[in-house]
């Protein structure tokens, strides 16, 4: 099962090079408007000179973490694109039918499809992210000594490893806690004929119309924004939510893991993939 599982997963890669094509692209962007902001390089030396150590940290890392932000959002967007393509894809071009041939289980292909979301794509734009900030400040550190300016004043404030644990930190708890919006979407797109991506979103805002409708309230708008954006609050401490992570102090793992939404959001993946292999089971080609 090991070999069959590792093999479906290079599968899933070579079908799918926008798991990491996306973020590089994203990347490419990020770095093109960084370079371009190193034009007032001087004036923005001095003006950190004259900032307290605190705000010189914050106004320092912004730029890294908003780029970071963007190649995890952009990844993140991948994985729920691929989510709903990665079942109703193989039964659309019927090459569903050549991998059932193979022997490789409905457990084992669904298995694999569920960790390239959760592990294979986050990983892949965490690197991306990675190596966009080493290239951020080697260039920055160049144009710094091209124009005679202190690179200390630049890099002396922010402490680079705990902006990379942190930044490793928020892609671990999203991942996981995105766990029941991919099995979900497995699931969904295992079931679909035709428009997967209607019928993930319209019982939701069906769900949602028909209780403000019959009850008025928003209780289930309120758990699918908690979902999607939940990982934050849980996850980090209040004055994360106003900036970047540049002190672990901001990093609160023990609140996320002893969170219940986090455990009911498993339990829900566990169901929606156990559907999805039955449903890959049962399901003919289109």
């Amino acid at each position: 099962m090991k070999n069959a599982l590792a093999w479906s997963i290079r599968r899933e890669l070579w079908e799918h090079r926008a798991i990491y094509v996306g973020p590089l692209v994203v990347a490419g962007l990020a770095l093109l408007g960084f370079l371009a902001s190193l034009s007032g390089l001087s004036d923005l030396a001095a003006q950190l000179a004259a900032m307290p150590e605190g705000q010189r940290a914050f106004f320092i890392a912004t730029p890294f973490s908003l780029s970071a932000a963007a190649i995890l959002f952009t990844g993140f967007l991948v994985a729920f694109v691929y989510c709903l393509d990665a079942l109703h894809g193989e039964r659309r071009d019927r090459s569903i039918l050549f991998w059932k041939s193979m022997p490789v289980s409905d457990l084992e292909t669904v298995a694999a499809k569920y960790i390239v979301p959760m592990t294979v794509q986050p990983l892949a734009a965490l690197a991306v992210a990675i190596a966009t900030h080493l290239v951020m400040i080697l260039a920055a550190t160049l144009v710094a000594a091209l124009r005679g300016v202190d690179a200390g004043v630049l890099w002396g404030a922010v402490s680079w490893w705990q902006l990379e644990v942190g930044l490793l930190y928020g892609v671990v708890v999203h991942a996981l806690w995105f766990a029941p919006i991919y099995a979900y979407l497995l699931a969904v797109s295992a079931w679909a004929k035709r428009g997967a991506f209607l019928w993930a979103a319209v019982p939701v805002f069906a769900i949602v119309f028909v209780e403000r409708l019959a009850f008025g309230t928003s209780r289930f708008a309120g758990l699918v924004k908690y979902r999607f954006s939940g990982a934050m609050t849980e996850a980090f401490a209040a004055q994360t939510q106003d900036g970047p992570v540049t002190q672990l102090s901001q990093l609160d793992p023990v609140h996320f893991l002893s969170t219940p939404g986090l455990w009911l959001g498993f339990v829900a993946a566990a169901v929606f993939l156990a559907a999805a292999v039955r449903l890959r089971r049962y399901r003919e080609p289109l």
